[in-house]
């Protein structure tokens, strides 16, 4: 996901798409601990995605210089 994409959602959006992609990065590390995660590669992409999220809405939160 790019930050282009997200700076396009509202901010009940981007809050939703936080918090499903805080509880995707929960299940994916329970998973890598139980060997049973698949593509370890989704384990840092989702990380990037919860980053990026999060500096969407924190640019939201400075008001402009």
């Amino acid at each position: 996901m790019k930050a282009s994409e997200l700076r396009e959602l509202s901010l009940e959006e981007l809050e939703h798409k936080l918090e499903d992609l805080t509880q995707e990065l929960f299940n994916l590390r329970f998973q890598h601990v139980t060997d049973q995660l698949e593509n370890p590669m989704r384990l840092r992409q989702t990380k990037k995605d919860v980053a990026r999220v999060k500096t969407v809405l924190r640019e939201r939160q400075i008001p402009d210089l």
